[in-house]
């Protein structure tokens, strides 16, 4: 078999079997293929597109391209969640102690942030002594004792991917549908999960910036997940602004803390509530959405997964009284508000801008291995259909380094619109893509 074969099929537009898929991919993994020519495979893939078929072996042959992670010692139905990113994303904070709360294991493996999009491990690394890197035996213990535990994501997992993503950064072949459904599928098919609810966000601050895309996108990953055996759906939701008010590692932590005490974000608690409650279907432990919701919504009122957080810290040599006094968390030595200096209705709020603020304040990375500040970040203070005053806060920044006030300030009064007639909100959720399709 050669490469060139492969590359001149998928030029031409003809399907590639199996066999080859997994011969290109396991051939540029042990670095028998150079660069060149899997560069020229991407391109081909970029402008021909996949078939189904195609997707789920691609899938498959980079899952196994590393270890995979067998979770059937824990009892119980494994299900994942997956986020496509987005600013003020703070859903596996909350999610993963609630859905844990209720009985359904939660396994996670999770990355870094970069760019405006922050990573769940550099959030976890906020709390004073919280161990993100867990050997084997410890994650699986830790799944054991308390029913969740999240650990960064191993360079032993999909190790495929991480080329391939490399790869397709400096060739511009990083917008492609199948390449970008394969490479999230792979490393929760990897990671040991039975089951996967997808968040798949849609709007200025995510990276599908139309719902058009962001809908082949969950039909694509979803359609995958049928494939290889792993019952998968999506729920695809909003991100025109800022889902939670904070966007920023230790801000985003208070707000988890907000959330699972039932105060917080309308917005982000919503968004919790939905993803949660078709984890418990899908984990058993619910037997309609509606039930699951309720079941999550009394775990919040009744303190019992505000517990689990602090459970969940201690398991991984967390300090859990930051639970009852976030003031243990990084603090910040400069802190501002940012006011209106107009009045009228908030009409729109560039979640991408306002994430680009909180990544020049220091809360996110411009390029990989930068150093983060875990105190800096934004709080937001109006949301989009909101009157206005002038002089009014808008947000509050943080940072810890004051020649960074000015800059981040001029960019969160940019990214908030400010006009005389009201506008409706764009509705949060946006629709559900499971095995029967697309619905409301």
């Amino acid at each position: 078999m050669r490469a060139t074969d492969i590359i001149t099929k998928k030029r031409d537009g003809i399907e590639l079997s199996d066999h080859e898929i997994e011969w290109l991919i396991k051939s540029y993994t042990n670095n028998e293929i150079p660069d060149y020519q899997i560069a020229a495979w991407l391109m081909a893939v970029f402008f021909q597109g996949m078939t189904d078929k195609e997707t789920a072996a691609l899938t498959m042959a980079m899952a196994v391209s590393g270890d995979m992670v067998d979770l059937s010692q824990i009892p119980g139905i494994k299900v994942d969640k997956h986020s496509t990113g987005g600013v003020g994303d703070t859903t596996t904070l909350v999610l993963a102690p609630l859905v844990a709360a209720a009985g359904v294991p939660v396994a996670k493996m999770s990355g870094r942030g970069l760019g405006f999009t922050g990573g769940t491990i550099d959030k976890l690394e906020a709390i004073p002594g919280f161990k993100t890197t867990l050997e084997r035996h410890e994650f699986i213990a830790n799944l054991q004792a308390c029913t969740i535990a999240i650990t960064g994501q191993s360079a032993a997992i999909a190790p495929a991917d991480g080329k391939l993503y490399s790869l397709r950064d400096v060739t511009a072949t990083v917008e492609s549908i199948p390449l970008i459904a394969s490479s999230i599928m792979s490393k929760k098919i990897a990671s040991g999960a039975d089951k996967i609810v997808l968040d798949v966000k849609v709007g200025n601050g995510a990276f599908m910036k139309n719902q058009t895309d962001a809908l082949r996108l969950a039909e694509t990953m979803v359609g995958i997940g049928q494939l290889v055996g792993r019952e998968t759906m999506a729920v695809l939701t909003s991100m025109e602004q800022p889902l939670g008010r904070a966007v920023g590692n230790s801000l985003e932590i208070k707000e988890a803390i907000k959330i699972l005490s039932g105060q917080g974000e309308r917005t982000l608690k919503e968004v919790c509530l939905i993803l949660g409650s078709h984890m418990l279907v899908l984990g058993g432990k619910a037997s309609t959405p509606e039930a699951g919701y309720c079941q999550l919504t009394a775990l919040i009122d009744n303190k019992q997964a505000l517990a689990k957080f602090g459970e969940f810290i201690t398991a991984q040599g967390g300090d859990a009284a930051i639970v009852q006094d976030d003031t243990k968390l990084p603090q910040a030595c400069f802190i501002q508000e940012v006011s209106s200096l107009s009045q009228g209705y908030v009409t729109a709020i560039s979640a991408a801008q306002i994430g680009y603020a909180a990544m020049r304040l220091g809360a996110g990375r411009e390029y990989k291995g930068q150093a983060i500040d875990l105190s800096a970040g934004v709080v937001m203070q109006c949301r989009i259909g909101q009157v206005l005053h002038c002089g009014q806060p808008m947000a509050t920044i943080y940072t810890n380094d004051k020649s960074r006030l000015a800059e981040a300030s001029a960019t969160i009064q940019q990214a908030v619109r400010i006009d005389t007639q009201p506008v409706v909100p764009l509705p949060l959720l946006l629709g559900f893509v499971d095995k029967n399709g697309f619905h409301k």
